[in-house]
This record gives structure tokens, sequence and C-alpha cells, in this order.
């Protein structure tokens, strides 16, 4: 029979010389008995079922022998604390030296009380997902169809999109079709999907006008997308799905739960990702030259050695890059959008950064600049 252990005492020892179990249990019983009367000694607090057996593991090696003591107990945490000093106390096992240090008092129910919550968790995880699994199935039924009647198309690019996007004043903004549809299935019909990797133009005039929440996969594609939608329209709130999950994939509660925790953009901090051909020399060169081209449209070319050549209006950069000299010119970094012909006229001065407010339309891009944003640093 096992008794009902509270607490586990964990005592190492060091022998100086070779000994067996038999010998350590024998110095533990020998040395403690009578110290304390006979409430604490070892053998009643046995035979009582206040302290368990005591397990004592070890090994020998170059004349030595070293080892542990387990002592589980069922006593309050001051007769615990006794029993470990007593067993401490012991300094001799057979004719050899020994030492006894204690380790740790473990408080096993701590333990098994952690171990319950967990696994009542996990029990709660898996009935809900059992249970909204079948209610959500039940709400898909009753009101597929009607979700798929309901659906629009909106802009020249003809996004998905619910009913209600012209008369509602806030549209939430979700990455495709199925999104869409989900959303509509929830009873939300003030939702437009981007269907691409790029940001349509129809989006970007809509968030002049209207009041945007992005809700977002919660994905690496919904951290790019809402990279990407920061720097070309104006965005209220964003919503993300929970970590690995798609929007598409969430039930009708847990699409109001996401929006009910919609963050304002104001307070959202966006993870910048400097490209990794940026020399952190580079990269602490922007960040220091950063604020004083905030919203002048000017432009700085910088040397290999990160000095600064020339500082000009980026209306002007086009003819600077055309006109001689700058042979050692290696970086442009200007408040102003990357044009082709900038990078065009780059190519020819053998920059190989250029670093901008905005990306333009590039569509031939040389392999030797790298071409990056402001925002990134």
């Amino acid at each position: 029979m096992s008794i009902p252990t509270k607490y586990l005492i964990r005592i190492k020892f060091e022998v100086e010389g070779v000994v067996e179990r038999a010998d350590v249990v024998g110095a533990i019983f020998g040395q403690t008995e009578g110290l304390f009367g006979p409430e604490f000694d070892l053998n009643e607090l046995q035979k009582t079922w206040k302290i368990g057996r005591i397990e004592i593991n070890l090994e020998s090696r170059n004349d030595r022998t070293f080892g542990e003591v387990l002592i589980p107990t069922s006593t309050d945490f001051e007769t615990t604390s006794l029993i470990a000093a007593t067993v401490e106390s012991v300094d001799r096992v057979g004719p050899c030296n020994a030492k006894f240090r204690l380790i740790s008092i473990e408080d096993v129910r701590a333990e098994k009380i952690k171990q319950i919550k967990e696994r009542a968790k996990e029990i709660a995880r898996e009935w809900s997902k059992k249970v909204m699994s079948e209610s959500s199935k039940i709400l898909k039924d009753i009101s597929e169809s009607m979700g798929k009647s309901k659906i629009t198309t909106y802009g020249k690019e003809k996004l998905p999109a619910g009913p209600a996007i012209d008369k509602s004043d806030t549209i939430i903004l979700v990455e495709g079709r199925a999104d869409v549809l989900n959303l509509l299935r929830a009873g939300i019909e003030n939702v437009i999907g981007i269907e691409g990797t790029g940001i349509p133009q129809s989006i970007i005039e809509l968030s002049k006008n209207k009041k945007i929440i992005a809700f977002l996969d919660g994905d690496r594609g919904g951290d790019l997308i809402l990279k990407e939608l920061m720097q070309v329209a104006r965005v209220d709130k964003v919503v993300r799905a929970p970590a690995g999950r798609e929007v598409e994939e969430l039930t009708p509660l847990e699409i109001m739960e996401c929006l009910g925790n919609a963050t304002e953009v104001s307070s959202l901090q966006i993870k910048k990702e400097i490209p990794p051909n940026i020399s952190p020399q580079l990269a602490e060169k922007v960040r220091e030259i950063k604020p004083s081209l905030s919203s002048t449209l000017e432009a700085i070319i910088l040397d290999e050695n990160l000095n600064e050549l020339v500082r000009v209006p980026v209306s002007e950069l086009a003819k600077k890059l055309e006109s001689e000299g700058l042979e050692n010119a290696k970086y442009i970094v200007f408040d102003g959008i990357i044009s082709q012909r900038i990078v065009e006229l780059s190519e020819k001065k053998g920059i190989s950064v250029i670093i901008g407010h905005r990306i333009g339309e590039i569509t031939k891009k040389p392999s030797s600049i790298i071409i990056t944003t402001l925002d990134n640093f």
C-alpha cells in the first residue's frame, strides 16, 4: 500500500568509500533514531504511513559512492522539513565518512494540480472544437445557399464582396473569396476580398472614404499583406485569425470574437524586415538620416563608405544621375517614389542600393540593385 504523498524529499549524498544500498538505509535509520522522540522516529513514521518507502539510488567510482535519497511524506511541511534536516545530519555510512545535502522538497500536490489543470484545458479544447464543429456545420448548412447568393463583385477588378459595401461606413477587408463567403455566413455583409498578392486600386480608393478593418489570416501571408496594405491604403483597425489559422476556417463565434479584439493601427507595431543583402552599417546609416528626410522630398547619395556625396531635391535626382561625376556613388536614400527611370539611371551609375519612400511600377529590375523602402528601417 502506498501513502498519499504530499511532499518528496530529495537528498544527495557522497561517501568516502564503496558502500551498498543496505549500508545507506542502515545509516539513515540508525543515526536518526531517537533524536526527537518516538513521534519523529523514521520507523514509527513508516508504521503510521506518514513517510513511504525510502528509495536509494547510488553508483560507485574511484573508491567513492555517490547517490540520491528519495523520501515521500504525507505529513505537514514543518514535519517534512524536520525529517529532511534529520537525514541531512547523517555523517557516516558504515566505516566511511559521508555528506548528505538537501536538494529540494517538492510539493507533489502542486505538480499534480498543474497536470490536472493542463489536462482540463486539453479536454476543454477538444470538446469545444467538437461542439463548435457540430454547431458550425448546422449554421453552414442553413446559410450556405444564402451566403452564396449574397456575394457580389466590386470595382473594375471585380473583387468578391458582400452587398453592403456601398451603404456601409465601415468595410471589413479580407484576403480572398472563401473568406468573404465565411463572413457572409456569419451575417457580416460589409466585407470585401483583396483576391491576389497586390492591393487593388479599388481597395485604395475605398480606404479614402470609409473606415477599413483588415481581417487577415494568422500566418506569414497575412503578415506580408498587412505590410503592403499599410504602405498604400489607410487602415483603421487590424484583426488577425489565431496563429496558424485562416479566416475562411473560423466559426461564426470565432469571427465575432476576433472582430471584438480589433487593434487600432495607431497602437500597432509592424515588424521591420530589412532585406538580407543590406549591411548592418548601411541599415544604421539609413536609420540615422531617415528623420532628416521625412516629408522633405529630398534625396541623399552616399559613397561606399557611407559618406554623403550630395543632397538634392527628388525632382532633380534623375538629372543628377545623368550628369558627370559621382563615380563613387553606391547608395541612394530618398523621400520619393522609386521609378523605372531612377532604377535605369542608377544601374548606369553603378548604384547598388536604392531606398525610397515607395516603390512605383518597376517592369525591369536589374539583379545588381537592391530596391526597398524606408518603412523597412
